[in-house]
């Protein structure tokens, strides 16, 4: 099997998205004039998320409340308000289906941005409230000096393979028949590999080696960074932990290959294309 690695990758939320010209940031004077030019524009909202054109594309409207800077779109200064968490992830789900690839990396950016002003209005180290700086790249405590910036939480989400057959699970919450690649937070003092290795013999009772990243994902759901990893399991026979998973089993590549293509009468229903987990059935079946 060729290095995971060497194949194309294109997780949904993956890519360059527009230019954050993170040398402007500190350069308040700067930012105040580009909210003041003709071409900023600054991003729509509904119901606590990016709101969308009927043609799947970010919505913006003229400068209003420019908060966050988050960057350049060619010429254009892009600014931001920060709005208040009115909904949960999975009312993105639907939206996301609509989303323009090309936008979906700012979307990302956006939204994981705006809710974590959302959760940091208070200093972490004296309690007192703190200020927006750096064009809403950090804040900064008044009463300590304390500078607070956005945290991305890892997690690893893997595939573990055995005889040609990838090891998947379901969680109460997934849709009927839905699988997908089991996944978990790094620990603090943990590398990836050990991440991989520990969360999937905690879930599935399972023991791995040759541990392989293949892609990650930014997961604005708050804001997370999803690692993308494979690794080859030493044997099939598996101990569900019944409080992390509903069920877990092994399918055939053929499987796979008959969910992806979208059969109604698959064995079973493969994550959407907006997870990462999709992009690793991808790869691996291309490999």
């Amino acid at each position: 099997m060729p290095a995971m690695t060497d194949l194309p990758l294109d997780p949904f939320f993956s890519g360059p998205g527009l230019d954050r010209a993170d040398a402007l940031r500190a350069d308040e004077a700067a930012l105040r004039e580009l909210a003041r030019s003709p071409a900023a524009r600054q991003l729509r909202w509904s119901d606590g998320l990016p709101l969308l054109t009927p043609e799947g594309r970010l919505d913006w409207g003229p400068p209003l409340q420019p908060q966050l800077f988050l960057g350049f779109a060619d010429e254009s200064p892009r600014f931001s308000a920060i709005e208040p968490v009115t909904t949960d992830a999975r009312s993105a789900f639907g939206l996301m289906a609509l989303l323009d690839l090309g936008d979906a990396p700012l979307f990302a950016a956006a939204l994981s941005l705006t809710r974590w002003h959302g959760r940091h209005r208070f200093c972490a180290n004296c309690g007192h409230s703190t200020a927006i700086v750096r064009g809403g790249w950090s804040r900064l405590c008044a009463a300590c000096s304390a500078e607070h910036f956005p945290r991305v939480d890892p997690v690893v989400i893997m595939l573990a393979e055995n005889e040609g057959r990838l090891l998947l699970g379901r969680q109460p919450h997934y849709p009927p028949s839905r699988y997908s690649a089991l996944a978990g937070f790094v620990e603090v003092g943990e590398n990836l590999e050990a991440a991989v290795a520990r969360e999937l013999h905690e879930e599935a009772g399972i023991k791995v080696r040759n541990v392989r990243y293949v892609a990650s994902q930014p997961w604005p759901f708050p804001s997370s960074l999803m690692v993308g990893c494979h690794a080859e399991a030493e044997s099939d026979e598996l101990t569900i932990d019944a409080a992390e998973l509903e069920e877990a089993r092994w399918f055939t590549r053929e499987e796979i290959a008959f969910a992806l293509s979208g059969a109604a009468d698959a064995a079973f229903q493969p994550p959407p294309k907006s997870a990462i987990a999709r992009t690793l059935l991808e790869r691996w079946l291309a490999s």
